[in-house]
């Protein structure tokens, strides 16, 4: 039997794990995050360009293209080889939530489309929207009542 310490265990593990390029991951993920978050600005010009949206009015049908496209982009293995690159940088909010529900959908497909891909499909995802469907309705009751207070 071997007799090893805790610091004994440390140094031997230490001296077999793989090191990580950490400067680099987060270079990546910085980059590809910010191209991410681009892209969506240039939908945004391009809503607001071509169809006449507002500032205040453009946030819902970029959100939903950007969702559409991840989908898409998820759909057909692109999405998961720019993740496995970028690390975190394809983290960002909205395309992981599209890319949550798809693979969830995909993962399960076999299982029939009810059972299947419509009991899992939002499994991951379902948190996400409650607590942001709960979110948005506390901020409208607080700002409800702060208009009626005549603090707004």
């Amino acid at each position: 039997m071997l007799n090893t310490t805790k610091s004994d265990y440390k140094q031997l593990a230490s001296k077999y794990e793989t090191k990580r390029p950490i400067w680099e991951n987060c270079l990546r993920a910085f980059v590809v995050g910010g191209l991410v978050c681009a892209f969506g600005q240039l939908i945004s010009f391009f809503y607001m360009y071509f169809f006449d949206f507002t500032e205040e009015t453009v946030g819902d049908p970029t959100v939903a293209t950007i969702i559409f496209i991840t989908m898409i982009l998820t759909g057909f293995g692109v999405y998961d080889k720019i993740a496995q690159f970028s690390g975190a940088g394809t983290a960002v909010p909205v395309s992981g939530f599209g890319n949550a529900v798809i693979s969830a959908a995909i993962e399960h497909r076999s299982e029939g489309f009810v059972q299947g891909v419509g009991a899992n499909m939002f499994k991951l995802a379902g948190s996400v929207i409650l607590f942001g469907v709960f979110s948005a309705f506390v901020i409208a009751l607080i700002k409800t009542i702060l208009i009626q207070l005549g603090v707004i």
